[in-house]
């Protein structure tokens, strides 16, 4: 009598385990400065795009600059800004204020980056084309870990170049305040 009401109940509890399991959030992981080049060399023959993340969320309306802030506070240090790119062959227009590779559930790379600096809300996401199903998902719980995070434990400092007002810009958040501060061309 115990066998045949504990077999369906076994039953019940790996189907709603494996149902579970199809709605866990995403991990999401952020690669360092110093795991660019395994990060380029394990994705170089990706096809990436910005499809599956272009659903608009609160972050989206958010200014770049505490969106900075608050990746900072959840990530750390970017993977890569402007002071990496300086000295390379480039033209300091092209360049963003910062970069943030990730790596999801071990296997999707996303990236995600500044529009025009300090003077623009939401972010540009880019993510592996294979994987665009995940997408909408992925840009929920990253839209909810960075709401979540505390906007004070994000104090960053970067560099940034607005070509259209051909002017370098000292870009941080310390003590509560975002400044955007214009300066001469920092040596690197």
């Amino acid at each position: 009598m115990i066998r045949k009401t504990l077999l369906p109940l076994l039953i019940m509890l790996i189907t709603a385990s494996s149902a579970l399991a199809q709605f866990e959030e995403p991990e999401i992981r952020a690669i360092s400065h110093s795991e660019r080049h395994q990060f380029q060399n394990e994705f170089r023959n990706i096809a990436w795009t910005g499809q599956g993340l272009y659903n608009p969320t609160t972050i989206d309306r958010l200014p770049t600059v505490e969106l900075r802030a608050r990746l900072q506070a959840v990530f750390g240090d970017p993977t890569q800004t402007i002071d990496d790119l300086i000295n390379q062959n480039f033209r300091p227009g092209k360049a963003v204020q910062f970069e943030y590779w990730l790596i999801v559930d071990d296997e999707v790379p996303l990236m995600i980056l500044d529009l025009d600096g300090p003077f623009e809300n939401g972010l540009v996401y880019v993510g592996a084309s294979q994987y665009v199903d995940l997408m909408p998902q992925i840009k929920r719980t990253l839209t909810r870990m960075l709401m979540e995070s505390d906007l004070e434990e994000g104090t960053f400092s970067d560099y940034f170049y607005s070509p259209e007002r051909e002017q370098w810009y000292l870009v941080q958040y310390r003590d509560g305040e975002f400044n955007r501060t214009p300066i001469d061309r920092p040596s690197f």
